[in-house]
């Protein structure tokens, strides 16, 4: 069964280095929410599945889509690799913010 997939993300990082347009291969999705992580996990996690489908229709898929909740002030991260999601159960917070960019950066380069 094929699982329709509508909305959109609120931030996407692409490793394309054009702006303009999303090109594939999309990295990394995050979700932003007003209070709580935990409320945006299942709509990230199908933004990541989008993203794993948008990478595949153009022939540049890579093995794991990173994703991230966010409030603003806590952030929290996902991945997911073929068809298994994991969720990193600890919600980091801001400040300070160097942990959280290098989290992203890694991402990024992985």
């Amino acid at each position: 069964m094929e699982a329709e997939l509508s909305g959109r993300c609120d931030f996407l990082v692409s490793r394309s280095s054009e702006q303009l347009f999303i090109k594939a291969p999309a990295v990394i999705i995050v979700e932003a929410k007003k209070e709580d992580t935990k409320l945006g996990l299942g709509q990230c996690v199908a933004e990541m599945v989008a993203a794993q489908r948008f990478n595949a229709a153009a022939k540049q898929s890579i093995p794991i889509i990173y994703g991230c909740v966010t409030s603003g002030t806590a952030w929290r991260f996902l991945q997911i690799e073929g068809q298994v999601v994991t969720i990193d159960l600890t919600d980091y917070p801001i400040p300070p913010v160097d942990r959280v960019l290098s989290i992203l950066l890694w991402m990024l380069r992985s």
